[in-house]
């Protein structure tokens, strides 16, 4: 039996080696509390200060603001709800766009049902939000402005440094979540137009699952949404996740030496399968934008035969090929309708049927190669047998 392909990378990435040798240690017997004075607590605080460098050096940011987290979900509840609530809630207006994560649309419905004017920008068929959106969205009271870096479903990059510069001539904050997007492409706080808030996730890029982190500019105004023994600067108590945090830094250090050389090879493979694709299958069609899309990510549409997504998910997955339909982090919704697609103004029923590529690291030209052979051979099958049941 050939070995599987993984290509759902979107969803999560392999934990890379170099990443489990660093927290292996941790896990086994180095086991003291950061915050403790004896020689196993400050081992274990020089760790966690290493990875916080780690990780400012991938961002271009001081270690001073970098807030470790449990993941991509609390990192954006933190920033969104952290910044609105400095000066309570009553009054304000928070503005984000259609196409979001569920981690901060959900979060800015529950603040809107405490009080909070919410805003959601539009965007066009490639899922991009027009800078002019923004600026007719803004109000006296806008405290924040919340646009994702990269879509998770289709993959679209969104134009975050000009967002940002709007906001700020605003006088308002800016969060951008970024999960899908660090490590991926080349982001640096320092030479960005001022984006105050970042969100991000280790098991995005090579790193364990249950950590993340959130860049809080130095100045920006925060509220912590857990009390206890004020870890992380106040911000996040808790006795922090040492094994985990190691391993994010671990990733983060990866990321930053080898980034792009790796997108360079990945963009390659993407490249390769969405041309062939296009070119095999007859009504295929690809989703978002062609060229300002995240290195690894494709999501593809099959005119015709958008209700038969699962199905083809599924028999790929027979043939021993993991992908995805929309967005493995609303594993509750497979088979509804993507939010997203209904946003970039796909009817209900196509908005069901997208298959979301994704490539990651230990990809390779052979995988590639295997796809662009099995899946327009899936395709046929599958609508051969649509019509058969069609005309019975």
């Amino acid at each position: 039996m050939a070995e599987r392909i993984y290509f759902d990378n979107a969803a999560t990435t392999p934990l890379d080696p170099r990443v489990l040798d660093a927290m292996l240690p941790f896990l086994r017997h180095r086991s003291g509390n950061p915050s403790s004075l004896h020689a196993e607590g400050r081992e274990a605080r020089e760790a966690v200060d290493l990875a916080r460098e780690q990780v400012a050096r991938l961002l271009g940011a001081r270690p001073g603001e970098v807030v470790f987290t449990a993941g991509g979900t609390e990192s954006n509840a933190l920033a969104i709800r952290g910044v609105l609530s400095t000066n309570g809630l009553q009054g304000a207006h928070v503005i984000t766009s259609a196409v979001e994560h569920p981690a901060v649309l959900a979060c800015c419905r529950q603040l809107e049902q405490e009080g909070v004017a919410l805003s959601l920008l539009p965007v066009d068929r490639t899922g991009t939000v027009h800078p002019d959106s923004l600026r007719q969205a803004l109000q006296p009271n806008t405290r924040l402005v919340s646009v994702m870096a990269a879509n998770n479903v289709v993959g679209t990059l969104q134009p975050i440094a000009e967002l940002a510069r709007i906001t700020h001539q605003h006088g308002a904050w800016f969060h951008t979540d970024a999960v899908q997007a660090v490590g991926k492409i080349p982001l640096n706080m320092e030479n960005c137009p001022p984006i105050d808030l970042l969100s991000f996730s280790a098991h995005k890029f090579n790193g364990p699952k249950g950590v993340g982190a959130l860049y809080v500019r130095t100045g920006t105004r925060l509220r912590p949404i857990l009390d206890g023994g004020g870890q992380e600067g106040g911000l996040r108590s808790g006795t922090e996740n040492v094994p985990g945090i190691v391993g994010l830094g671990a990733a983060a250090a990866i990321a930053r030496e080898e980034i792009s050389a790796e997108t360079a090879r990945v963009v390659q493979l993407r490249d390769r399968i969405i041309d062939s694709i296009l070119a095999r299958v007859p009504n295929a069609y690809l989703i978002g934008d062609r060229y300002r899309r995240l290195p690894g990510h494709v999501c593809f549409g099959f005119s015709g035969s958008e209700g038969e997504a699962i199905r083809l998910l599924l028999e790929l997955d027979q043939q021993g090929i993991a992908i995805s339909s929309g967005s493995a982090c609303s594993a509750p919704h497979h088979g509804g309708s993507s939010h997203v697609l209904e946003a970039m103004g796909f009817d209900p029923f196509q908005a069901r049927g997208s298959l979301r590529i994704s490539l990651g690291r230990f990809n390779t030209a052979k995988e590639a190669d295997r796809l662009i052979e099995i899946l327009p051979r899936s395709v046929r099958s599958l609508r051969t047998i649509t019509s058969l049941a069609a005309a019975n």
